[in-house]
């Protein structure tokens, strides 16, 4: 097993830091309009900042337009920010290559990812080439490459879609496995930035030094923005897909990040239609908003709030956790869970342990988790933080487990 060094390590919430996660609390009305729930499932969607709403709002009551269709100020106003918007994505991203990248605007990651699929690889692809397919992550970044293998065979053009390895016990990539598997054929890896069910960092910087200079790599990054950095200048990657309603922003937004350094640059088939003003006005505001509290905060934040509730649960005995077993404890120096905890009672059904704690005001996610053909078979709870939650959430959380682990 490979654990990262570079990793972030867990510490105790220090008084600063948890001074400055109630002041950003309160920025939540929805949070702050309900005090007696838990939203625990940030990685489904997350909550919105006021100042989020306000710029919607604002924008919508002065200057509300379609873009690109017009002359007059409120339309020439709405093709600005949405330009305006383009950059602020590649700002956020520490863009290496602002001048020749590019970002198009989607509803979120399972369409983003599906139209590089459809309107790029298949162009990008020729007979006999292969592709690498992360099949343990979400089904978003499996299914397309399948689609664009099956688009590509109905031309004569047969690819070979090999499987992304796995670590048994950490669940990360495997690099080892990786480097066995690259061939001068292979053109294109799909690969995730934080795994929506493990939690982990999927080391994902690793790759490039591990497929070569030529290979693109596609990020599915839909877990990652808005909950830690992401320096596309490091990860090293071609492509990097995200949505903005996890992110703080409104739903039906999200973004492609194209580099254009490998390949041709990327398009979008078709014709795009009206874009979702509202939504990208949303997504800058979001961007803004996460850029002043401090990402690497969050990061701290959740990483901590993460580990006290794996610490807890590794405490009750009728409860599994998923994902790598040496990240557990709250001391562990190889804690790479990103504020996701995923878990199953041994006796309870994971739907029922999800009613039981809706029923005490604690909102999880309890399901398949759209996982890919090669993940968790078995429905699991999981639980995902953002900024918003608190070391009283995870106790009280933790106090119904351990009451449901007395009865049982």
């Amino acid at each position: 097993m490979s654990i990262d060094t570079t990793a972030t390590t867990t510490a105790p919430l220090s008084a600063e830091l948890i001074d400055w996660q109630r002041e950003l609390r309160e920025q939540f009305p929805i949070i702050t309009a309900h005090p007696d729930v838990r939203y625990l499932d940030s990685s489904a969607t997350a909550q919105k900042p006021q100042s989020v709403l306000d710029a919607v709002h604002h924008y919508l009551t002065t200057t509300n337009a379609n873009a690109g269709r017009g002359t007059y100020p409120w339309a020439n106003r709405t093709t600005e920010l949405i330009e305006q918007a383009r950059d602020r994505v590649k700002a956020f991203f520490n863009d290496p290559s602002p001048e020749r990248s590019r970002v198009h605007f989607t509803s979120g990651t399972s369409e983003g990812l599906r139209t590089v699929a459809r309107d790029w690889l298949t162009g990008f692809l020729r007979d006999g080439d292969e592709i690498v397919v992360p099949f343990a992550d979400h089904q978003a970044n499996a299914l397309p490459w399948l689609e664009a293998q099956r688009l590509l065979a109905e031309r004569g053009v047969r690819i070979t879609v090999r499987e992304m390895p796995y670590e048994d016990a950490s669940r990360d990539y495997d690099q080892t496995a990786l480097a066995e598997l690259i061939t001068p054929r292979t053109r294109f890896v799909a690969a995730t930035h934080v795994h929506h069910v493990y939690g982990a960092d999927m080391n994902v910087h690793r790759i490039r030094a591990t497929a070569g200079p030529d290979v693109v790599i596609c990020l599915d990054a839909a877990q990652s923005v808005g909950h830690k950095p992401v320096d596309l200048t490091v990860l090293d990657v071609d492509f990097a897909v995200f949505s903005g309603h996890k992110a703080m922003a409104l739903p039906g937004i999200g973004a492609i990040w194209s580099r254009g350094e490998r390949g041709p640059a990327f398009e979008p088939g078709g014709w795009s239609g009206s874009p979702n003003t509202s939504g990208v006005v949303s997504l800058h505001a979001a961007l803004d908003w996460l850029d002043a509290a401090g990402v690497d905060q969050i990061e701290r934040w959740t990483v901590g709030l993460g580990a006290r509730l794996t610490d807890g649960l590794s405490r009750l005995g009728s409860y599994e956790i998923l994902g790598c077993p040496l990240s557990l404890d709250a001391a562990s120096t190889v804690q790479r869970r990103q504020g996701i905890v995923t878990f199953r009672h041994r006796d309870i059904g994971s739907n029922d342990l999800g009613f039981i704690l809706a029923s005490h005001g604690l909102m999880v996610r309890a399901d398949g988790h759209c996982q890919g053909h090669a993940g968790e078979k078995e429905s699991s709870v999981r639980v995902s933080l953002h900024v918003h939650n608190t070391p009283d959430d995870i106790d009280r959380l933790l106090d119904v487990l351990a009451g449901l682990n007395r009865e049982n």
